[in-house]
């Protein structure tokens, strides 16, 4: 019973995560709306619906990242024999994202330096006392 349970809770965090809304999920996952709704109101279910659409998240993250090398070849590519127009948008295009990865960059190395910062402050000083 209680693993029926938890398959039919994992089917549903499931759903959710990837966008049912509750009339769907419930009709997909045999329950009724006022079921999903008060799951949804229980903490510990919202914490693991938004743990696995994170880490659904990091996962599309994680593949569009494998794959991006190979898409600056074929923009770096189609700079080179393709017909002017599409030079310029490779070009634009090469450019725009460079310019957007780096400035993401910089913000992560900044943020990382704050926190740093911030958790040199929230350490206890001598004999107890924080600085």
């Amino acid at each position: 019973m209680a693993e029926q349970r938890k398959k039919n809770e994992d089917a549903l965090l499931l759903a959710l995560a990837c966008g049912a809304t509750v009339e769907a999920a419930a009709r997909q996952c045999n329950l009724t709306d006022r079921t999903i709704y008060r799951r949804l109101s229980e903490p510990a279910f919202k914490d693991r619906l938004q743990a696995l659409r994170t880490d659904m998240v990091a996962r599309a993250a994680g593949m569009l990242t494998a794959a991006a090398g190979e898409a600056v070849r074929t923009l770096l590519q189609l700079q080179k024999d393709a017909p002017a127009t599409v030079r310029l948008g490779a070009a634009r295009a090469v450019l725009e994202l460079g310019m957007k990865l780096r400035e993401v960059a910089d913000l992560e190395a900044r943020m990382a330096a704050l926190e740093a910062r911030l958790a040199e402050q929230d350490k206890p000083g001598p004999r107890g006392l924080y600085a």
